[in-house]
């Protein structure tokens, strides 16, 4: 594992895992939305260099990348991926987690943001989680049917979580 693609709904433990990641394999963590917020949650003017900025990390060697944008222009992770981790929760749970998480930083922004973008919960971002699984799901596994030749990991409860977590140490040991 050398390049980790790591998607799920917001809630869905993303952020938890992409630092686990990077502190039991020493690779580089990314969050997606540090490099696409702008201060106050707006959406860059500038979607070329948005886009440019995650190609960089692609780019690289060695790199954990968390995050959602399901667009075409999100096919080059995948293609270089050697692993994708899909964090598939229940709804329930991610929207619970979701609403811990803004009850624990409210006001503040959390250090997987981007600075200027506090924690919030509105009813879009509740919309979006409510219906991640009809929208945003498919069109991410289009694009890994499409883009990806790697290991798919589909977490679908924390037992699995954990049982992907005690692997690696098997993996570092062969």
């Amino acid at each position: 594992m050398e390049r980790i693609v790591v998607i799920g709904c917001s809630g869905s433990g993303k952020s938890t895992l992409t630092r686990e990641l990077a502190a039991r394999t020493g690779i580089p963590a990314h969050h997606i939305d540090q490099l696409y917020w702008q201060p106050g949650w707006k959406a860059p003017a500038d979607l070329a260099a948005f886009r440019k900025s995650v190609d960089t990390v692609v780019a690289g060697e060695r790199w954990i990348l968390d995050g959602g944008f399901f667009d075409s222009a999100g096919a080059k992770r995948f293609e270089r991926a050697d692993v994708v981790v899909l964090l598939d929760l229940p709804m329930p749970l991610c929207l619970f987690r979701a609403i811990k998480r803004w009850w624990t930083y409210r006001g503040e922004t959390r250090p997987d943001l981007a600075p200027g973008c506090p924690e919030k919960f509105d009813l879009e971002f509740y919309r979006y989680i409510m219906t991640y699984r009809s929208k945003q799901l498919p069109q991410a596994e289009a694009l890994i049917g499409a883009h990806f030749k790697g290991r798919l990991v589909r977490i679908r409860n924390e037992a699995e979580r954990a049982a992907f977590l005690d692997g690696l140490a098997c993996d570092d040991a062969n």
